[in-house]
């Protein structure tokens, strides 16, 4: 039985009119193309309005999220994009039976655009569990992009050999074995993916950076929260509002530090000297010792060392005329023990962390006296008030001890003491005296 076919009809009916019969072939396969198109956009009205309109009903019925996610990402509108294809794919060997090559090419056309549209399904599902698991607690903290970003990143190499293949009329293993032959230059153009992708399971494997961490790299000038992580780069908002790109391969090759210990438990440590000017530094005297006993946090301390040195240099006999001789207290292991019991009793110093008063190696800008302890208030600006009181209060007791914080000379200190020279000059004195 013979199949019915427009073209048949349509020629025959050019043919009639007395169009020649080229005119007349030329004709028809423009009206064949023209009832293609029609029939893809009737196709195409159908999906969308009856079909997808059903199915987004459906979805915004159903009580799970994630066919909503799926809904917004448009995934189920890319799948509609198939359904005219698929259409006019089947139709084209009915509509053009007697034309082979047209009917060849047109289908050929019609596959790559249908594996374009597969493609970019595939891709929005991918963005859909990127978005899921980005918001999920499970998966919080990892690079979910990074992953996403391989599976999209290989899907359209896959879908670009497919293309290729096709157009060139190869099977797809002719053209893996071309890439194969061109892997040295392969792995030039996707170095920095490739280095990404090891990278980021490196990261994840080993849990050293997620999102909303705060890092520092010092190298690209980075101090501030992930704000991203992809498969090549990371973001990082610095805590001037810049944001900063670091390669991902950078958290693995180069050194940086990650402040999630500190977030983590709550605390950020205080590390910071006062220098004090060595030549102040001296042996407590009866004088300065009366003194300090009525200091309230170092009171006792001072009465109970002086006891165990007393009791020391009575059984060594040692010689008290001079202050060399035996044990003594000095001013700074006073002042060390009274910034002890300062930082004890403040009420932002966690008590449970190391608390410590230590000196450090002297240096041409003095003797270092280092406070070493941990804030239990993390917040940037209390964490710097927390640090300034403490620091405001330690420099302005230091003079009640008979210590002076080291500072270099200024140009007033030099005025200072030039004026002062001069003032006690007698020869200047005298010359003042026969000028008057």
């Amino acid at each position: 039985m013979k199949k019915f076919n427009l073209e048949h009809w349509a020629r025959e009916w050019f043919l009639e009119q007395g169009v020649s019969e080229q005119a007349a072939s030329y004709m028809t396969l423009a009206l064949d193309v023209l009832l293609l198109i029609i029939i893809s956009f009737i196709a195409d009205f159908i999906t969308r309005r009856i079909i997808l309109g059903f199915v987004s009903s459906y979805v915004k019925r159903s009580k799970s999220e994630y066919d909503d996610i799926f809904l917004e990402k448009k995934v189920f509108t890319g799948l509609a994009h198939l359904v005219p294809a698929l259409i006019i794919y089947y139709s084209l060997p009915w509509l053009l039976d007697d034309i082979a090559i047209p009917v060849a090419l047109f289908q050929k056309l019609v596959s790559i655009y249908m594996i374009v549209i597969f493609l970019m399904v595939i891709a929005r599902f991918l963005r859909s569990l990127e978005y899921i698991g980005l918001r999920t607690e499970r998966f919080e903290g990892k690079p979910i992009s990074s992953y996403i970003q391989v599976f999209i990143l290989t899907t359209y190499i896959i879908g670009g050999i497919l293309i290729i293949s096709m157009i060139i009329g190869r099977s797809p293993l002719t053209i893996l074995t071309a890439f194969g032959a061109a892997t040295a230059v392969i792995l030039l153009i996707f170095r920095d993916t490739i280095l990404g992708l090891v990278a980021s399971i490196q990261i994840a494997a080993n849990d050293m950076v997620r999102l909303g961490d705060w890092v520092s790299l010092d190298k690209y000038g980075a101090d501030g929260d992930v704000i991203e992580i992809n498969l090549t780069s990371v973001k990082v908002r610095n805590w001037d509002k810049t944001i900063t790109t670091v390669p991902t391969y950078s958290f693995i090759a180069d050194s940086f530090k990650n402040w999630r210990g500190m977030q983590s438990m709550g605390v950020r440590r205080i590390k910071r000297s006062i220098n004090i000017d060595i030549s102040s530094i001296q042996f407590v005297s009866e004088e300065m010792r009366d003194r300090f006993m009525k200091y309230e946090r170092v009171k006792d301390y001072v009465k109970q060392r002086q006891s165990e040195i007393d009791q020391y240099n009575s059984e060594a006999k040692v010689d008290k005329s001079e202050l060399i001789n035996g044990r003594h207290m000095t001013n700074i292991g006073v002042f060390r023990r009274y910034a002890l019991r300062y930082l004890e009793e403040h009420p932002k110093i966690d008590q449970k962390e190391t608390v410590m008063v230590r000196q450090l190696q002297p240096t041409e800008e003095g003797l270092p006296m280092e406070i070493y302890a941990f804030s239990n208030d993390i917040a940037w600006v209390n964490y710097e008030n927390i640090q300034s009181d403490i620091f405001d209060h330690l420099m302005a007791s230091v003079s009640k001890f008979d210590l002076r914080i080291f500072q270099n000379p200024s140009g007033a200190d030099f005025k200072s003491l030039n004026i002062k020279s001069e003032g006690d000059d007698p020869s200047t004195s005298e010359a003042g005296s026969q000028k008057e």
